[in-house]
């Protein structure tokens, strides 16, 4: 009768085991849309068979093997940070490109060709007071263009600024909710099995991917330290170290917990897009909008300064001012000039026209790096062109690049219902054998009873 008891205990607890696999087949199927999650498959430990010391045998419930790859973990990291950085970029350079738009008949392209063909018909009639109302007119919206150009760069740049104190703000909180989960991880020995904790854990790491270039490294308690661009910790265990944003002369400056600047150490990521932006290519723009500005209005003034006006003065009032070369183009501005203070006569010639067609000349003399003022505006507007086609190309590329390292990661650690189903009725078959085998041993004392006499 021990045997048949061992036995039926055996068969008794198998039942349990396998009754466990369904929870696990179960959790999967509950969970294969949930962010971070990965595939589980249960383990069965044999119990040792040493009869003369009491042990029976027997089967146990193992730990719970997770189909979790973190070398897929980090290519998908990778892209994503890839992605995030093409697609900050993108979306922010698409914002200056209209205001480059070189078929537009009221930008700063077509103002400039305006404003030269009003000299073109001032010396016409280089008396004639609506035409020389016209250059001021025209000259107004040269102006104009290039104020309203430079203050949509300065939007975007500001634009920027909040952006990046959103995105610093987004890497703290999920660093903040890594070192909480390093937390769990470290003061209970268990959590390292919890399929909870770990889709948790893998999916705020890969949104802070996205933010910003990171290195992550498991430890022996498995907890997940974080640095920034492989140097800054971020997440050390069950610490955060918090960064923080600056601005200092209109650059952005990324702060460690210690007040150090990071800035360098970031290039990719939403962040790393924010900065290149911040710090390069927005004041590049803009340096080149104001050499544009700058030249036109020293080219103008000082040609105008050659001749007289029509009372044969010369002029004592530039057509054009600003405040100084690093801000020409959001300070330009027409002076207060009457239509007979236009110097459209030569020095030698009062009345006449010279000066009208010298200014005329300007529009397709070379007067920027060997181009004329519409040919460096045009190559401007190219180059932004050219950058924004760059950024969106560079932003397909890494969407197809991190579809399919999210298709291999699926492959390997992704919960597939078809083999769910499978597994499941695997583990049925088992449980019901087992479940015969209850069924063959419960006969069998039975019978054995029954053999016993009754006295």
């Amino acid at each position: 009768m021990g045997g048949i008891s061992s036995a039926l205990l055996n068969a008794g607890n198998a039942l349990g085991v396998f009754g466990q696999t369904f929870n696990v087949v179960e959790n999967n199927i509950s969970n294969a849309n949930t962010p971070g999650y990965a595939d589980q498959n249960p383990s069965f430990d044999p119990l040792p068979f040493q009869p003369e010391q009491g042990l029976v045998g027997g089967v146990a419930a193992g730990p719970l093997i997770s189909s979790r790859d973190e070398y897929l973990e980090q290519a998908v990291r990778t892209q994503q940070s890839l992605l995030g950085s093409a697609t900050q970029s993108a979306g922010d350079l698409g914002q200056i490109q209209p205001l480059f738009d070189l078929t537009s008949t009221s930008g700063v392209s077509s103002s400039i060709d305006n404003f030269f063909n009003s000299f073109s018909q001032l010396s016409v009639n280089p008396n004639d007071a609506v035409s020389r109302q016209s250059v001021i007119t025209a000259a107004s919206q040269v102006a104009q263009g290039l104020q309203n150009t430079a203050a949509g760069i300065a939007q975007v740049s500001t634009n920027i600024t909040s952006q990046t104190t959103s995105v610093v703000t987004q890497i703290n909180q999920l660093a903040s909710q890594i070192a909480g989960l390093n937390q769990s991880y470290q003061s209970n020995s268990a959590a390292t099995s919890d399929a909870g904790l770990d889709a948790q854990m893998h999916s705020a790491l890969e949104n802070l991917s996205q933010l910003t270039d990171i290195s992550v490294i498991k430890d022996s308690t498995g907890a997940y330290n974080v640095t920034i661009g492989g140097q800054t910790p971020l997440v050390l265990g069950s610490t955060q170290f918090a960064i923080s944003a600056g601005n200092t002369s209109n650059q952005t400056t990324i702060l460690d917990s210690q007040g150090n600047d990071i800035t360098s150490q970031i290039s990719q990521g939403q962040l790393g897009a924010l900065i290149a932006e911040k710090n390069t290519t927005l004041p590049g723009y803009m340096t080149s909008l104001n050499t544009l500005a700058q030249s036109f209005a020293d080219a103008v003034n000082g040609q105008l300064s050659q001749g007289v006006d029509e009372n044969g003065n010369a002029p004592t009032t530039p057509l054009f001012s600003y405040d100084q070369a690093s801000d020409a183009a959001s300070t330009i501005t027409v002076n207060n000039l009457t239509p007979d203070q236009i110097a459209a006569a030569s020095a030698g010639a009062p009345g006449g026209n010279g000066n009208a067609v010298a200014m005329t000349q300007l529009a397709t003399s070379p007067q920027i790096n060997g181009f004329t003022f519409t040919e460096y505006y045009g190559n401007l507007g190219s180059q932004i062109g050219n950058d924004v086609a760059g950024a969106t190309a560079d932003q397909q590329q890494a969407q197809d690049q991190l579809s399919q390292a999210q298709a291999e990661r699926t492959q390997v650690s992704g919960v597939s219902l078809n083999d769910e189903a499978a597994k499941l009725l695997q583990y049925q078959q088992a449980y019901q054998a087992v479940g015969k085998l209850v069924g063959v041993i419960s006969d069998l004392t039975t019978t054995l009873m029954d053999m016993v006499p009754v006295t």
